[in-house]
């Protein structure tokens, strides 16, 4: 699929090369289509694979998050949706994928894909209520009707969430038990208090990046973390410590970091880091969380780095199927 130009059937049977006689592609397509394999079992096999090749290389963390995988040709294709896309501002079909990936210093890998089906609710409440009658005088009529508030009630419960889909990801790989010592590290597009929940109670930690807007208790005030890093910032320089942290590609980086255990409504007690990459403190700050309180500010960086595992694998997924590149920080 990475060479060939015209990424069909025909044209991956095309370029392939084969010692001696070359098989039909036909059986290529039976293979990929009417063999009955099984997706599930497939990717727990590759896990398993995968477990191997991590144990005992070093630092490992798995990286939670979701992209837009862009189909502006294949409108009939399952999980495809219009919707608004933010990065090139402006509205396109995509599929919106939820993503588990691994990695160490030395490698990425792919732990688990699920297309998110998209929600119809909004649809099917328009047609329910352009379709009302006032009185149903046959059964038959009650019951076509019946069938229709059925389906939209079936089809709303089979609805989930990114959080929710990223929560069942969490659940299947610590089942295994395959990533005894892989921590986790996500942004604020997937944290919920069921997904710190579910990785804390397997005996894992976790880094996230949250909002500017979030509200921590500090010195007993509900206040804005932004406005906490402001006041810190403007007034209080020397409580930012400078570290050096070996982010997950090797680099070397200097950071300004203040942390505190602070208590966040629902999620009770967390440690706050309040990063900066220039000595005057001149940059918009990051704000990572944990729920490893004795951590400390340079292995909270450290583990947040392997977070941008995900935008590389995502890049190299829409390359190689040819979707349309996203922007890679």
């Amino acid at each position: 699929m990475i060479i060939s130009p015209n990424k069909t059937l025909t044209g991956i049977y095309d370029a392939q090369v084969w010692e001696g006689e070359k098989p039909s592609s036909r059986a290529m397509h039976a293979g990929v289509f009417e063999a009955n394999w099984s997706s599930y079992e497939l990717m727990k096999k590759h896990r398993e694979i995968m477990a191997e090749k991590y144990k005992g290389k070093g630092k490992t963390v798995i990286s939670l998050d979701w992209t837009q995988a862009h189909h502006e040709r294949g409108a009939n294709i399952y999980g495809v949706s219009k919707a608004y896309d933010y990065v090139n501002n402006r509205q396109s079909l995509h599929q919106t994928i939820i993503t588990a990936v691994i990695s160490n210093r030395k490698r990425i890998d792919g732990l688990e894909t699920i297309v998110q089906k998209p929600s119809k609710e909004k649809e099917e409440i328009a047609y329910l209520a352009q379709t009302i009658e006032k009185s149903y005088e046959e059964m038959k009529q009650v019951q076509e009707r019946l069938l229709e508030l059925l389906h939209f009630q079936k089809h709303k419960l089979e609805y989930k969430k990114r959080t929710e889909i990223a929560v069942e990801m969490v659940k299947e790989l610590e089942s295994s038990k395959q990533f005894p010592n892989a921590n986790y590290a996500f942004d604020n597009g997937v944290l919920t208090i069921d997904l710190t929940q579910e990785i804390e109670n397997s005996g894992k930690h976790w880094v996230s990046e949250i909002e500017c807007s979030r509200n921590i208790n500090w010195e007993g005030i509900w206040k804005r973390v932004d406005e906490i890093g402001g006041n810190l910032r403007n007034n209080h320089k020397e409580s930012f410590r400078l570290v050096r942290v070996k982010c997950r590609n090797g680099e070397e980086k200097l950071f300004w970091v203040f942390s505190k255990v602070v208590r966040l409504k629902r999620y009770g007690k967390k440690r706050l880091a309040i990063v900066h990459e220039k000595e005057d403190l001149s940059d918009n700050p990051r704000f990572l969380l944990t729920d490893a309180l004795h951590w400390e500010g340079a292995r909270i960086i450290e583990t947040w780095s392997y977070r941008w595992a995900s935008e590389v694998f995502h890049e190299f997924s829409k390359q190689v199927t040819g979707f349309e590149s996203a922007k890679v920080k």
